[in-house]
């Protein structure tokens, strides 16, 4: 079980949360500097965007479920809405999945469409694309 406070599971929750979604970003922002690396040269600056590596994840994070959410507040009531809880083992705090509220189901969607399913599809490109440019260019030496 939960051995701690509400209070200390929202934030071991927020923080999981927050670094799982950094961790994700920090990948697809990777993958895109390596694709633009090798099929674009020109534009293949990483350290043009390191620093806004951590931007949208801390936007998500901190707008829908930080202490005191601005939009979730406004949408339903904490009762209603998702929010960070003990996990169905009761171990550890992630983000309350069930939930029946209409608002928390979109919320969830938009998480994982958004903050999962877009990078992920994005990395996979980059890396078809990094792998087609050198299959592209090994065929090109070969005729020399």
């Amino acid at each position: 079980r939960w051995l701690f406070t509400q209070t200390v599971c929202t934030f071991y929750a927020f923080c999981g949360v927050l670094f799982g979604l950094c961790s994700l970003t920090s990948l697809t922002v990777l993958s895109t500097v390596c694709c633009l690396k090798v099929c674009c040269p020109a534009y293949g600056r990483c350290w043009d965007v390191l620093p806004e590596l951590y931007v949208h994840p801390s936007l998500v994070t901190l707008y829908f479920y930080g202490p005191d959410p601005p939009l979730v507040g406004k949408l339903c009531p904490r009762a209603t809405c998702s929010y960070y809880g003990p996990e169905p083992y009761g171990t550890a705090c992630c983000i309350t999945w069930k939930t029946s509220s209409r608002e928390a189901t979109l919320y969830i969607l938009a998480l994982f469409i958004f903050c999962y399913l877009l990078p992920c599809l994005l990395i996979l490109v980059s890396y078809s694309l990094i792998l087609w440019t050198v299959r592209v260019s090994q065929r090109a030496v070969r005729q020399h």
